[in-house]
């Protein structure tokens, strides 16, 4: 009963968030956030060493234009909703943890980016705000990322902050 009262705020809010996104254009355009097509938004205050976000992106292009964007058992693949392009749009809960000068997010739900044991990661910059509330960007370059067999989540390595986007999200 306690990991179901611990897991329902995270719950209510990723539904809320996504009602917002998807319904209410006009409410939500009044955020900065909002205008973004990839951005973040804590869900819940961490520790010093990390912090929880639903992290919003647009991946993938049509299937018909591509001879194969990645890499499986030595033979190229289209996966929808992955890779470059903004066909999808797709939310997960991430954990940020901090290592030094790169951080790293390991998904903290099982299937927001997808129900393969892969996802292939396109280069994105993800409007955030610091701790301040200023504007920055969460720089994560591209590459493939393989779900762990243990906890089933993925991790993202290599993010980076900038005071502006360094990828252009296409």
């Amino acid at each position: 009963m306690k990991k179901m009262v611990f897991l329902y705020p995270k719950f209510l809010t990723l539904i809320i968030l996504s009602l917002i996104t998807v319904s209410c254009k006009k409410v939500s355009d009044s955020h900065p956030l909002s205008l973004q097509t990839n951005y973040m938004v804590g869900i819940q205050e961490g520790s010093k060493t990390n912090q929880e976000y639903v992290m919003v992106i647009e991946v993938g292009h049509n299937g018909a234009n591509c001879n194969g964007c990645v890499l499986i058992d030595r033979q190229w693949i289209h996966i929808d909703c992955q890779g470059q392009g903004n066909a999808c749009r797709l939310s997960s809960n991430v954990t940020l943890y901090n290592n030094g000068a790169t951080s790293y997010a390991v998904t903290t739900d099982t299937f927001g980016l997808t129900d393969q044991n892969y996802f292939n990661m396109p280069a994105r910059s993800l409007s955030a705000e610091d701790e301040k509330g200023q504007p920055v960007f969460l720089n994560i370059p591209a590459q493939l990322v393989y779900r762990d067999s243990t906890t089933l989540q993925f991790t993202l390595n290599g993010l980076y902050y900038s005071s502006n986007a360094v990828y252009s999200n296409d």
